[in-house]
């Protein structure tokens, strides 16, 4: 007999756990899908996130980031340490804890919500009376009837064409998070936000790292001005990056990896390291769905096909997350989840693609929403900047990190604020406030004429929206 749900999430990561809650939450039955596990095989909900992108690439960067102060910014302050040494072991172990309390966190919150938690794979069995037929299999063997199905399958690390990963010596994020011992030489493909914040962990730790990018730019994504002023800033703690390459054939053997390439001047280089990291991307992950079977629609790149509700082309089936068009990011999908749970229910759920922030863990952090510069002018939009550097914020003097400013970007007219960029100490938490204006359509007469706390790293927000209209007073 199978069991009856109002709602089955294929999906426990964070887009996927969330709707699951949203729905429950509007008083619908729900049943939630994940085969995440532990190495003992106890069930790890919270998807990619939390067991190996988010969570635990944050922790490792806090432990080294502790690490780095130690080895070479403590003295500054005054305080002298000797027979600093690392257990890399203990790291790497707090880690693992910190994912295993968000790991039983998200089943809390199924437990709190009266969620029924399956654990296994699901997967389209067909249209069945009362909905779709889901079937579960794996730790858990089950057949669920769903009246509404949400696909939040998530993603996958995209490999190089040829070079499969072994998570020994080709690492996607998940090797990367789990190396035994710091390597001497470290090299990693693609300087994106997984290449840099995983490139920047083991270097504080000791790897000599060289990021290799095929984009002629650095983070071309970014601001151009933040991403010289972060480019400077890594530069000189010690990462090489090199942009403009391309790779040739990659060779592995159980003690190196050897990488031909050609650098942006055409130049032949080799580069021999001891662990490689590639970071070129992920590819939405939609195996095992049985898709072809009953019908659902892939798009010409492998993502579950959705409109701007995020509805299929199945009735009752919705997608959202990294499955989907869109940015591959945690909140997106968070917010995709709650959305779709709430048009479910005949509400009318709202995610604002242009309002969604985006952010660089590393150290200085990077963070932006919004449009930028580059895009600005390609548009023909009229615009005004402010910008307000840090080395003149009064608490980043304190920290003693005053890399990096804030800069707004309002329209000419009308004062909108069109964007924000941030490189700079807690650019992570400084966003919000960006968000929270770009949201309301605010003005960044709007910023500037609300009080910030003194002293306080939110000023820099607030000296960069009174330099929209020349009128930054601490510079």
């Amino acid at each position: 007999m199978s069991k009856q749900f109002d709602v089955v999430v294929i999906g426990a990561g964070p887009g996927g756990y969330i709707a699951a809650i949203r729905a429950a939450q509007l008083g619908m039955s729900v049943a939630c899908i994940d085969a995440w596990e532990t190495a003992d095989g106890k069930p790890a909900p919270g998807g990619t996130c939390t067991n190996v992108g988010c969570i635990p690439s944050k922790a490792l960067l806090q432990s080294s980031e502790h690490f780095e102060q130690v080895n070479h910014h403590f003295e500054e302050h005054g305080i002298e340490v000797k027979g600093l040494s690392l257990k890399l072991d203990k790291m790497l172990a707090r880690k693992n804890v910190v994912v295993k309390q968000n790991n039983e966190g998200v089943l809390y919150l199924f437990k709190k919500n009266k969620i029924t938690f399956f654990h296994g794979k699901g997967e389209f069995a067909g249209q069945v009376d009362g909905g779709w037929n889901i079937k579960v299999t794996g730790k858990t063997e089950d057949d669920l009837v769903g009246k509404h199905i949400i696909v939040a399958t998530g993603s996958a690390a995209r490999e190089l064409p040829g070079l499969p990963f072994d998570e020994t010596q080709v690492l996607s994020n998940d090797g990367a998070l789990r190396i035994g011992g710091v390597p001497k030489t470290l090299g990693v493909i693609g300087a994106g936000v997984i290449g840099l914040e995983m490139g920047s962990v083991w270097r504080r730790l000791g790897a000599d790292v060289t990021i290799l990018e095929a984009m002629p730019e650095f983070l071309a994504a970014c601001d151009t001005q933040v991403a010289k002023e972060a480019m400077k800033a890594f530069t000189k703690q010690g990462l090489k990056i090199e942009t403009g390459v391309k790779i040739g054939e990659v060779k592995a053997t159980a003690k190196s990896v050897t990488l031909p390439y050609q650098d942006a001047s055409g130049a032949d280089k080799t580069l021999v390291v001891d662990k490689l990291i590639v970071s070129i991307g992920r590819v939405p992950f939609t195996g095992g769905l049985n898709a072809a079977a009953v019908g659902l629609k892939l798009d010409e790149r492998g993502f579950v096909a959705v409109d701007e509700d995020c509805k299929t082309n199945l009735s009752n089936v919705w997608a959202i997350g990294d499955v989907v068009r869109g940015p591959m990011l945690a909140h997106k999908a968070e917010e995709e989840g709650v959305a779709v749970a709430e048009r479910i229910a005949g509400q009318h759920g709202h995610v604002n693609f242009a309002t969604v922030p985006w952010v660089i863990y590393t150290a200085p952090e990077i963070a932006w929403v919004g449009k930028n510069e580059q895009q600005l002018k390609a548009e023909g939009r009229e615009y005004r900047a402010g910008s307000f550097p840090f080395v003149a914020n009064g608490r980043a003097r304190a920290l003693g990190d005053t890399t990096g400013f804030v800069k707004v970007l309002a329209d000419a007219k009308t004062d909108e604020v069109l964007g924000v960029h941030i490189v700079g100490p807690m650019a992570s938490e400084l966003i919000s406030e960006a968000v929270t204006i770009m949201e309301f359509r605010g003005a960044a007469e709007d910023i500037a004429r609300i009080c910030h706390a003194h002293p306080t790293l939110s000023e820099a927000m607030k000296e960069a929206a009174l330099a929209v209209d020349k009128r930054a007073l601490n510079f």
